[in-house]
């Protein structure tokens, strides 16, 4: 190959990467900013580090990364409805509770105000002064004295704050189970549990303390039930649900209820009375909140709210026609081991229900 005068000879690569150079002098202005950013960020990191010390540093990435999965979590459109759900379901219990003002506590001021009358020697049962009657069973005083000796402004923010922070936790405890179904049924039960926060009823506190006693040992879960069925009797569907040895637990502290009121009858006929005396509503919205108590039981189910299908009932009716004619072709084989076999089989379920060994 020749050349002409004033030629050199250069290779097509090196030729190449010169005309690149020579025509883009900004690329090269680019490539050098982002050089210079780079070490900027590594000093800036550096000098932070040097800063924060390192539990610092490693509690900061927990919380980002904390906050990274609650935020992916947003993107799920039913999670996304139970928030908005239970943020209008708060906002109006929260309305009611501070449009009321002074005027809420009305009920828990009867346990308040029974408990020192009955400490001064009065009766609380006839209470003078703007205040409800106690209508509970006498030996349950001394359980409200340790909280009713607090000033009344002390006891009812104690009260009230305690059975709000129980309430979240239940329904923190549901809610990270069945998010929407959890909003959806705190919804429903939106104006009991506002009518309970308002007038500081038990009744809420013992749904709250039979949605625990699910989780808690069979005598103290029994213990529960049956001081909730004795103060109030509309728990006692509720025994249903707990588990097999807490029902017979539950049967022994009613017992032992019902024989503490026979060792105080004079008080207990007093009570009694003043109870049917005392004008309520024949029906009354704010027990409903018993209803709360029932979610961690159907929330273990696979299937909540399948009892609410024609399908389930026609399945368990067609259980109950299979165990019938069973029962009928034995009746029919034999008639006299009939009875004995019928009533083996209801002993060991009643056994099996109450947890007894068989």
């Amino acid at each position: 190959m020749t050349l002409e005068p004033g030629w050199t000879a250069v290779r097509p690569c090196e030729n190449a990467a010169a005309m690149t150079d020579s025509a883009s002098p900004g690329r090269r202005s680019r490539r050098g900013a982002r050089a210079a950013s780079r070490r900027a960020n590594e000093l800036a990191g550096q000098v932070a580090a040097d800063l924060i010390n390192r539990p610092t540093r490693r509690r900061a990435g927990v919380f980002r990364r904390a906050i990274r999965r609650e935020t992916s979590r947003l993107r799920d459109r039913r999670r996304l409805i139970a928030v908005v759900l239970l943020s209008l379901t708060f906002g109006l219990v929260a309305a009611g509770m501070i449009a009321r003002g002074d005027a809420a506590g009305a009920d828990a001021r009867a346990y308040w105000a029974g408990v020192r009358i009955w400490l001064n020697g009065g009766d609380p049962y006839h209470p003078t002064g703007p205040f409800l009657p106690y209508v509970y069973a006498p030996w349950m005083l001394p359980l409200f004295a340790p909280w009713a000796l607090l000033p009344w402004d002390v006891a009812w923010f104690a009260w009230r704050g305690a059975t709000i922070l129980l309430l979240l936790w239940t329904i923190d405890w549901a809610y990270r189970r069945r998010p929407l179904e959890t909003a959806i049924v705190v919804a429903i039960l939106a104006f009991p549990i506002g009518a309970n926060l308002d007038t500081g009823n038990i009744t809420l506190l013992l749904a709250l303390g039979l949605f625990g006693a699910q989780f808690l040992r069979p005598r103290m879960a029994g213990f529960l039930w049956g001081l909730a069925t004795w103060m109030k009797w509309a728990p006692a569907p509720l025994w249903l649900i707990l588990r097999p040895r807490a029902r017979l637990w539950g049967l022994v502290w009613l017992a032992a209820s019902v024989l503490l009121s026979l060792v105080t009858l004079p008080l207990t006929i007093v009570q009694l009375k003043t109870l049917f005396g005392f004008d309520r509503p024949a029906l009354r919205l704010d027990y409903l909140v018993l209803l709360w108590a029932v979610v961690p039981w159907l929330w273990r189910q696979p299937e909540p709210f399948a009892w609410l299908r024609p399908a389930s009932w026609r399945r368990f009716g067609g259980r109950l026609t299979l165990r019938a004619r069973a029962l009928t072709r034995l009746w029919g084989r034999d008639p006299a081991r009939a009875p004995v076999t019928a009533r083996r089989e209801v002993y060991a379920r009643v056994r099996a229900f109450l947890g007894l060994r068989a």
